[in-house]
């Protein structure tokens, strides 16, 4: 990104003393390019705090109380607002959450709910903890609110009594909203609320997938396949944010919760995640355990649901041809945004003196090479799925 920025000031600098108009719109460029680079580990948009779930001391902190956007963190908040009502029988798992015109029209994560429709609240929740669903989540906070701004006012007094006291919410989804803030640390604190005073719940965020209405839904999560001990809780992206995960895992009987807000990609995310739930369990004098001996450790079962095995992310989507590397990006962008995951890989191609750029969107499951054509198809960007086997032609 560093070359991001030389660019932008060597463009303004021509810009103003060929043609001084031009200097407002480009300006903007080198302004949006530079908030992209900032979502990176390190860059002030990062915090991160690793918790002993037991005690709630602080092993590791940096930046944990400066405001952030939690993005679909949120939806933490949301399902302890319903594991609540669950508990006090004020919902049942088989109850049925309307769906309004409001949260049908929620932007992408979704699980494409219809006005009118209904789907049950375990549903819901399975569509929270896998595919951060947005629509979902609305709808279930029109249930517990009746409309969704009161469900987050409902939100912010809960945190509050939580001991999260720098959180304020505006939505069930986490969707933008520049009033919509949280930390590391309280995030951490809800997540060790949520293990300790849910604990057959919590089984949800642990699920690999869910099928709905015919279509397996898997978990976002992938430190739930990669890291030893990992057992939940959430992923998190907007473009404000960056990439956040909070992150729960138990070895020898030590559980510690990470939380990692503002990182650049979400193979960053996961790596650095990682790394510093290790410190931890260092610090607990806690043995390492190694990577290939993941599949040992045993899990919680799964809850009441129809639950399959994860399809392996290995499938990817290949996006048209630009003219510049910015639409590229841009397009790749929206693509992993309808996706709610994926690696952003771009590659130049020269043919006959001209410069073309392709994007391609890696790291997918086959229901989000579907999320995410359908989000670039909106725009009339060519999405062509690519099988795992050598990038062979698949069905839409």
């Amino acid at each position: 990104m560093i070359g991001s920025r030389g660019w932008c000031h060597a463009s303004v600098i021509a810009a103003w003393r060929a043609v001084a108009l031009a200097l407002p719109a480009m300006l903007v460029t080198c302004l949006l390019m530079t908030s992209a680079a900032r979502a990176q580990i390190g860059s002030d948009r990062y915090s991160s705090i690793v918790m002993d779930a037991a005690t709630g001391n602080v092993l590791i902190a940096v930046s944990p109380d400066e405001p952030r956007y939690p993005a679909s963190l949120t939806k933490m908040m949301t399902l302890y607002m319903a594991f609540e009502a669950l508990r006090d029988r004020r919902l049942s798992r088989d109850q049925l959450v309307p769906v309004s015109t409001h949260a049908a029209a929620m932007s992408p994560s979704k699980l494409g709910l219809m006005p009118g429709t209904k789907l049950t609240v375990e549903q819901a929740i399975l569509g929270l903890v896998t595919k951060s669903a947005n629509d979902a989540a609305a709808a279930l906070g029109e249930l517990l609110g009746g409309d969704e701004e009161r469900f987050a006012q409902m939100m912010t007094l809960r945190a509050r009594a939580l001991g999260m006291s720098r959180s304020e919410f505006r939505n069930a989804s986490g969707l933008p909203d520049a009033s919509q803030v949280s930390t590391a640390r309280d995030l951490a604190v809800l997540a060790r609320h949520l293990v300790q005073d849910f604990p057959a719940e919590y089984r949800y965020f642990s699920v690999p997938s869910f099928t709905f209405h015919g279509r397996v839904i898997p978990n976002h999560d992938h430190l739930l396949q990669s890291y030893p001990g990992a057992d939940g809780l959430k992923t998190g992206y907007t473009e404000a944010s960056g990439f956040n995960l909070v992150t729960s895992a138990v070895r020898s009987d030590v559980r510690l919760i990470g939380v990692v807000i503002g990182a650049a990609h979400p193979g960053q995310r996961d790596q650095h995640m990682a790394a510093l739930l290790d410190r931890g369990f260092e610090q607990m004098n806690v043995a390492s355990v190694p990577r290939r001996e993941m599949a040992s450790i045993p899990s919680d079962p799964a809850p009441r649901a129809t639950i399959r095995a994860r399809a392996a992310s290995r499938w990817a989507v290949q996006l048209g041809v630009f003219s510049s590397e910015s639409a590229a990006r841009a397009a790749a962008d929206l693509a992993r945004r309808g996706a709610d995951t994926g690696d952003i890989r771009i590659d130049s191609v020269t043919l006959r003196g001209r410069t073309s750029y392709r994007a391609t969107l890696t790291g997918l499951t086959q229901p989000d090479v579907r999320a995410a054509c359908a989000a670039v198809s909106r725009r009339h960007i060519a999405c062509v799925p690519l099988r795992p086997e050598g990038g062979q032609l698949a069905s839409r």
